[in-house]
Formats: structure tokens, sequence, C-alpha cells
């Protein structure tokens, strides 16, 4: 059992402002404890938040919080600030309904002021924020906390481009945990950057800069890079600088005596923006972590002696394993295929593609924009790429997906991992409007697996069709038992499948949805309703043949997905709109979608329940529909 006597103090950060220097290591390593501890028993983001432990004491240490602002891209690295900024106690309910998201929240707590989930936008929020600020004519500062993998996104470079020319007072804290501490950044830069952030070396800068513009420009422009170099030299910022952000750094991410005297010194910087070049190890101080590939990224419970995850035994591979297994078996036939990751290898089952066939691997880094438009290059030339991208990180990449692919009919490959309700990582995770949003683009083929084994076979499909683009979209988490036979064949394009033929009404089904349908069916066929339950497997083109056969002889009809109003049910709803049979029938017609609003982190079966798309509800809905005629 771990003991916290320092930590026991701390019901938010004015508390940490009482303490004297020396006290914040020991505090420090009590963080750590504590946050291993913790994610252990809840499982979480647990890599990023150990190499930010000392960062998040120094900020809330030197920075008057919640006043001043910090801002955690993504929120990854947002447990131990969550732990400080009083909600040590409800941390056991981390990641689970009704307790608190594993990212920041403004709606949790008022020191969490932006939340995006989403990475590369902490720069973006800042800003607006510091306009806001001096607009208001307000004084307080505002400190963006970036790592070196959000910095790969365009949006972050987009915002620094824009905070450099208008020279609002904002703080940017590079995270970079991807270099090792090595000499450079020990004492001598640790004192450089000290010296450079200081109010007399900025004065003296600045007293230069007003001698400087008397002088003729071609010397003006020399003395200009002289300094901007020399400081260069040491510390790399020239990238930084020429984005118009005065640079510090490299330092020590984990040493006090070297993160306080530089935040001290930038607190009172006001001539524009300044970014701090901090050097962190992901996984620091647990060692499980820091030897692991991922850095212990994201966890299930783990054992904290052996660092072994506690997971679900279960003989049943994930939809993403079945995938990643698929795309490797068929490129070892099609040597054309090639797969695209933006920065999620593990999650979308990529990593295993890469050692198959490194040479037709490519991680792109946080660029999903680039992705869909590099893809399409790959495909204007032959190829067959396929672009596995989460459905909520695709959405970042919806102008490409539209321009660079549909309207030029190119054959890209979307693999849509983790589509529908994922669970823990809550609404901002959500793969809730990939149907509606590529069924309307032009030129779409728009497919959705119910199993295992139509994933294997989408796979193969989407091989096979080189007239455009084609995606297909499947759920976080393991099938439901199905095998994959050694030879399969792929699926006629638009064509749906009849799971059970009935008499009483129609229910359609889009996705792996179609489980809480099978039972549904089971609920009803007790109860002496027989629905016809068909499995559409194409949200475009839709199977009308298979429709317009069975509203012949059908008076109902229910539409079920795990999507927004406007995907799979539009699509059915216009279709029927179309048809003589609809109106001359009297047909009547109800679609069970996502509601209209955001489900937050919870179990996958609790918010399948949450959104009544569970079997229970289905079969409710169905029962009122009938009773009303």
């Amino acid at each position: 059992m771990i003991t916290t006597p320092l930590l026991d103090k701390i019901t938010d950060p004015i508390k940490l402002r009482e303490f004297s220097e020396k006290d914040l290591q020991p505090l420090a390593k009590e963080l750590r404890d504590e946050l291993i501890q913790l994610v252990s028993q809840t499982g979480g983001h647990l890599g990023a938040g150990l190499g930010v432990i000392e960062l998040t004491i120094a900020l809330h240490y030197i920075f008057d919080t919640p006043k001043d602002r910090i801002i955690w891209d993504v929120g990854h690295q947002s447990y131990p600030h969550k732990i400080i900024t009083g909600r040590r106690q409800d941390m056991q309910s981390l990641r689970q309904g009704g307790g608190l998201s594993g990212f920041t929240k403004r709606s949790e707590s008022i020191y969490d002021p932006f939340g995006a989930a989403h990475s590369s936008t902490s720069i973006s929020s800042s800003l607006g924020m510091s306009v806001a600020r001096d607009i208001q004519g307000k004084d307080y500062n505002i400190i963006a906390v970036i790592g070196d993998g959000a910095m790969s996104a365009g949006m972050a470079y987009e915002a620094m481009n824009n905070a450099g020319v208008m020279k609002n007072k904002l703080i940017v804290i590079l995270n970079d945990n991807d270099m090792s501490i090595a000499p450079p950044v020990g004492a001598m830069s640790a004192y450089l950057a000290k010296l450079i952030s200081g109010g007399t070396y900025r004065g003296f800068r600045n007293y230069a800069k007003k001698i400087i513009k008397y002088l003729p420009k071609g010397i003006k422009r020399i003395l200009q890079k002289v300094e901007g170099h020399g400081r260069s030299f040491f510390t790399g910022g020239t990238l930084f600088e020429e984005l118009g952000f005065y640079y510090v750094g490299p330092i020590d991410g984990h040493n006090f005596n070297h993160l306080l005297p530089i935040l001290r010194n930038v607190k009172s910087h006001h001539d524009g923006p300044i970014l701090i070049h901090i050097v962190t190890k992901k996984g620091k101080g647990y060692s499980p972590a820091e030897d692991s590939e991922d850095k212990y990224h994201g966890v299930s419970k783990f054992d904290i002696v052996t660092g072994q995850q506690i997971t679900k035994k279960s003989n049943i591979p994930s939809y993403t394993k079945i995938f990643s297994n698929q795309l490797i078996k068929e490129a070892e036939i099609d040597k054309k295929i090639i797969s695209i990751t933006a920065a999620m290898p593990t999650g979308t089952g990529l990593d295993e593609f890469q050692k198959k066939f490194p040479d037709r691997y490519f991680d792109v880094g946080i660029a999903e924009q680039h992705a869909v438009t590099f893809a399409a290059g790959l495909a204007s030339d032959g190829f067959k790429p396929f672009c596995a991208i989460y459905s909520t990180f695709l959405q970042r990449a919806y102008d490409q997906v539209i321009h660079d692919v549909g309207i030029q009919n190119l054959p890209v490959r979307f693999a849509i991992d983790r589509a529908g309700l994922v669970g823990e990582d809550g609404a901002t995770h959500a793969g809730s409007f990939d149907i509606m949003y590529l069924s309307a683009i032009p030129n779409f083929i728009v497919m959705a697996p119910s199993d295992e084994l139509e994933l294997a076979r989408m796979v193969k499909t989407a091989i096979n069709y080189n007239d455009g683009p084609i995606a297909f979209r499947y759920p976080r988490g393991n099938g439901i038992g199905i095998n994959i036979p050694e030879d399969i064949e792929p699926i006629e394009i638009g064509k749906g499948r009849l799971i059970k033929e009935g008499s009483d009404l129609i229910i359609i089904s889009y996705g792996t949805i179609l489980k809480e349908c099978m039972f549904a069916l089971e609920k009803l066929n007790k109860d002496k309703i027989f629905p016809t339950l068909i499995d559409a497997r194409f949200a475009k083109p839709l199977d009308t043949e298979i429709i317009a056969k069975y509203i012949k002889s059908h008076k109902f009809i229910v539409t079920v997905e795990e999507g927004v109003i406007g995907g799979f049910s539009a699509q059915v709803s216009s279709y029927l709109q179309s048809n003589k049979d609809y109106y001359k029938n009297n047909i009547k017609c109800k679609n069970i979608t996502l509601p209209d609003r955001f489900i937050d982190h919870d179990t996958q079966d609790n918010q399948i329940k949450l959104s009544g798309l569970d079997c229970e509800t289905i079969f409710k809905t169905v029962k009122e529909m009938l009773n009303d005629t």
C-alpha cells in the first residue's frame, strides 16, 4: 500500500502553492505512484500521464490556476492534472458510466477550460482565448501543452502561424517525449534557456530591436539572423522562430530546477507568443511502461509488480484483428495493396501489416487530411490503398474525402474502425456520423458487416472494386465467434441478404447491430409476431430489389443502425418515397438511430441501451408500432 502524506494535503492547486520547492520532488514521486496504482485498477491512458508529472506540478505551482488557464492537448496526459485539481476522490470512477471522463471536460471542472479530446487543437483554442482575454482587457496567462506527436498535424502549424502574426501573449509548451534526455538537454541547455527566457535578456533584445530599426536594411537583416540563429545553435528553435514564436529550450521536463525558473520567467513574458520546448520520457518512473513499445499509452487493468495487463480472455478475435488478418492475406497475393494509418498502427491492426510488408505500409502521423489525399495519389496510379482510420478521426479529413477522392472517383478503400459507440472513450471517440457523411457523397460505396465473416468478405470486395471509392465500417471489440474459412467470396455490390422471412413486418438492420435485432426477433416470435429480418450490408447502393419484394406483402418497416439520423435510414426513406407500393399499401416506417445527443463514456453495452438500440427497445418499438393500428 502506497503512502502519500504530501499529496493528501492537496485538495486544489492553492494548497500545492503553499509547499516549498524542496517538497515538489517527493510530491512527484507520490503522484507518480498514485497514478500507477489508480490506472492499474481502472485502466486508461498511463504512459502520457507518467511523462508529465513534474510538468503538471510545476505549472500549477507557478501559475495561478484556474485564473491562468492550462489547455492539455488531447487530454491523454491529464490524469495527474485531475488528481491535483480536486478530483482525486473520484478518480476510481474514471471512464465509467457517470464517472470522470478520460479527457479534460469543461462540464467536469473549472480547471478544464477546453476539452476537445482530438489532438492538435490546443494552440488554436488557446489563441482564441487570448483574443477574448485581450478584447475584455483582462490579464491572465494561457498555456497550451502539446505533445510532439500532436505537432505532426497541420492544424498545430496553422495555429502557430496565425499566433506568430497576431503577437498575442500566449505560452505553448511542446512536450517532446520522442527524444532522449541527452547531455545537450542538461545543465548547459537549462542555463541558456533560463538566460534567454529571463527579463534581462528580453529587455536587452527589445532595446537592440529599437536600435536595429534605424540601421540599413541589409545590416538589420544580418543582425536579426545572427541573434535568431545564435540561440538556435544551442536550442534548435529556428522553425518556431520563423513562425513568430520566441523559442526557449530544450530543457529537462523532469527537473524542477530547470522547469521552475523558466516558467517563472515566461509568466511575465508579454512580448508575443512564446514556445518552451521540454523533453520528457513517456512512461517515466514505471519500467514496464518505459520498456513497452507503446509506452503503455492505453492499458486495461494491470498487475503493478509485473506490468501484466489483465484482460478478459476470449478466443474470439476483434473486428480490428479480422480486418488486419484478411488484409495481410490478400496483400500476399496482390502486390498493389498498400496500407495507410494516421498515427494509429496498433489501434487499426496495421502494425502486423507493417511487419509483413514494411515497404507497403505508411504511418503519416496525426494527419488524416494528408492520409486521404496521399491515398488518392496512390489510387490515381493504379495502386490499392487502404486508408485505415477511426470513424471519429476520418471526420477531420471530410473535405479531402469529397474533393480529392469523391469528385475524382478514385478507388481509395476506407477501413473505418471504431464505428458506432466505443465505450470508455465516450462521445469524442464514438463513430456516430460516418454512415451519414459518407452516404451523402456521390460515387461512394458504403458497406457495414454484420459479423466477422462479412467483414472479411468486405475486405475482399473492396480489393476487387476499382470503379470508385469504397468504405466499410466496423466496431470496437470482439466479433460473435464465426470462423473465417480459407476461401471466401466477395460480396456483390449493393446486395443485402435475407436472414429470416416472416409476415408481420420488415426489420432492416445495418451493421453489427444485427445481433440486437436477432435477439429482438426471438422475443417477438415468442409473442407470435414474425418479422422478416434483412441484413442490408450496403447503405449505398441500397438493395432496393429486396426491399421492393417485401413491401408488397408487409405493412410495417423498421430500420436499425448504430449511427445518427440521416444515414442508412435516410437512404431507405428516400427509396420508399419513390416507390408506388409504399403509398399504395399505406406502409408505416420507423427508424431506430442514435439519439440526438452525445452519449457519455460507459460500457458499450450500456451505451447501446442508453441509445435505445438494444433488443428490448427494438422489441418495444415493434410492439407499439403494431398496437397503434
